[in-house]
C-alpha cells in the first residue's frame, strides 16, 4: 500500500519536530533540575504569595474608607493583580528581554477570559451580569484587547510611538471608571476595618511590595535562561510559564469574591486587569525597552487573535446573553486548552524547519 507522498512529508515533518524537542528535553532532564528552572519556581512562589498579600491589603484598607465594590474590583484590585505583570514588565524591558512582558501579558489576558472566568462560573453554577457599567467596560476591553494586535500588523513591531498609544488607552479607561463610580455608589461592602487593621495592612502591602519587585527581578532571570536552556523564543515562555504565575491571584481574589456573591469585584478585577495588561504593562514594557519588540511573529499572531478572539466571546456572553452558563465556562476552559495545542504544535513545526 502506497501513500501520497505528501502526506509522508507531512508525518515525517512532525517525526523530526517531535524528535528534536525530545532531545532537547532529555538533555535538560538528563543533567539534573538546572539552577534556572530551581529559582523560577522559587521566584514564582514568592511573586504569587506577595501579590495576594498586596490584593489583601490594598482591599482592606479601600474598605476602611468604605469605597464601594465597584471601586475595588475595577480599580484597586484590578490594578493590584496586575502588579506581578507590570514588575515582570518592567523589569524585562530594563534587562533587554521586553519579549517575556510581551508573552506574560497575552498568555495572562488569555488564562484570565479563559481558565478564570470558566473556573468562576463552575463555581457559581452561572453568573449574571445585570449591571450595564460592567457591560460597556467589558466592550472597551475587547477593543483594547485588540489594540496590540492592530499596531503589530500596522508597524511591524511594537515602538515607542505604540507604547504612548497603549499608555494613553489606559488613562481613557481611568477616566471612564471615574466618570462611572457614581453609578455604584450604593453598593457598599460590609466589612468593618478598625484603624489597627488599616496600618498593619498598609505595612503588609509596603512589604508585598518589595517581596514582588525583587522575585519579578529573578523571575525575569531565570524565565530568560529558560528560553536559553529550552532553545525557545522568549515571547512562548512568557506565554505558558510566567503567565500561570502571575494569574494566580486573579483566580484566588476572583473564586473568593464569587463565593461571597461579590460578582462586580470578581468581573471587574478581571476586566480591569485585562485591559491594564494590555495599556498599562505592555506600554511600559514598549517605553522602557532599549528596541522595538519584534518577537516570534508566527507565534504573537496566533497568540494575539486567541486572545481577541476570547475577548470577543467573553463580550458577547456580557454584553448580549448578560450571563455566563455554568456550559459556557466550561468552554472557555476548553478553549484554553486548543489554544496551547494549537501554539506547542506551531512551535514543533518551526523546530522542524531550523527556526529559532
Amino acid at each position: 500500500m502506497q501513500f501520497p507522498s505528501g502526506l509522508l512529508d507531512y508525518t515525517m515533518t512532525y517525526t523530526d519536530a517531535f524528535t528534536a524537542v525530545s532531545q532537547q528535553f532529555n538533555a535538560i532532564v538528563g543533567a539534573g533540575l538546572s539552577a534556572d528552572l530551581l529559582l523560577f519556581i522559587v521566584s514564582c512562589f514568592v511573586l504569587i504569595v506577595s501579590a495576594e498579600l498586596l490584593v489583601k491589603s490594598l482591599t482592606k484598607i479601600a474598605f476602611y474608607f468604605r469605597l464601594s465594590d465597584f471601586v475595588v474590583g475595577f480599580m484597586i484590585v484590578a490594578l493590584a493583580t496586575s502588579v506581578p505583570e507590570l514588575f515582570v514588565g518592567v523589569t524585562s524591558a530594563l534587562s533587554g528581554h521586553a519579549e517575556l512582558s510581551l508573552g506574560n501579558v497575552i498568555g495572562s489576558n488569555i488564562i484570565d477570559l479563559t481558565l478564570v472566568v470558566g473556573i468562576l462560573a463552575l463555581l457559581r453554577k452561572g453568573v449574571r451580569v445585570e449591571t450595564k457599567a460592567v457591560r460597556t467596560d467589558t466592550l472597551y476591553m475587547f477593543l483594547v484587547s485588540a489594540l496590540p494586535l492592530v499596531l503589530m500588523l500596522t508597524g511591524k513591531s511594537l515602538d515607542k510611538v505604540d507604547g504612548y498609544i497603549l499608555l494613553g488607552a489606559f488613562f481613557v479607561y481611568v477616566v471612564r471608571l471615574f466618570y462611572q463610580q457614581g453609578k455604584f455608589r450604593d453598593e457598599q461592602y460590609s466589612l468593618d476595618v478598625s484603624q489597627g487593621e488599616f496600618i498593619g495592612s498598609l505595612a503588609a502591602a509596603a512589604v508585598a511590595l518589595v517581596l514582588l519587585l525583587v522575585s519579578a527581578g529573578y523571575l525575569v532571570s531565570a524565565s530568560a535562561g529558560l528560553s536559553s536552556d529550552l532553545l525557545s523564543p522568549p515571547i512562548l515562555v512568557g506565554l505558558f510559564l510566567i503567565s500561570i504565575g502571575t494569574t494566580m491571584p486573579e483566580l484566588i481574589f476572583g473564586s473568593g469574591a464569587i463565593l461571597l456573591r461579590h460578582k462586580h469585584m470578581a468581573f471587574g478585577d478581571i476586566i480591569g486587569s485585562v485591559v491594564a495588561n494590555n495599556t498599562l504593562v505592555l506600554g511600559l514594557a514598549v517605553l522602557l525597552s532599549d528596541k522595538p519588540l519584534e518577537p516570534n511573529i508566527l507565534i504573537f499572531m496566533v497568540s494575539a487573535f486567541f486572545m481577541v478572539v476570547v475577548a470577543f466571546l467573553f463580550t458577547t456572553f456580557v454584553e448580549v446573553e448578560k450571563h455566563i452558563l455554568w456550559q459556557e465556562g466550561l468552554a472557555l476552559i476548553l478553549m484554553y486548552v486548543i489554544f496551547v495545542i494549537i501554539v506547542l504544535n506551531i512551535r514543533m513545526m518551526e523546530i522542524s524547519y531550523g527556526i529559532p
